[in-house]
């Protein structure tokens, strides 16, 4: 599982699905956006950010299953102009 902050979402899901950057996605093939929220600034959805990277995987799991159960890629249909994986 990955968690990040960004301020352009759609831009940061296809930089992870393409491979675009090396690091943690790219090596392990996380390209599915399963879970997110919005924050009004910055710096609280930084401290969010730090707060659940310090989290149990069990309770990622618990957060994300309450969300969307399936695990289905939220980001589905963002990109029909191109094909992905």
């Amino acid at each position: 599982m990955y968690i990040g902050v960004s301020n352009d979402l759609q831009r940061r899901v296809y930089e992870h699905k393409m491979g675009i950057k090396k690091g943690f996605t790219k090596k392990y093939g996380v390209s599915r956006l399963v879970y997110f929220e919005t924050f009004q600034n910055i710096e609280e959805a930084i401290d969010r950010e730090k707060n659940m990277k310090k989290w149990k995987r069990e309770w990622k799991i618990k957060l994300i299953e309450e969300n969307n159960k399936r695990w289905l890629d939220l980001s589905h249909d963002w990109y029909d102009d191109i094909l992905l994986d």
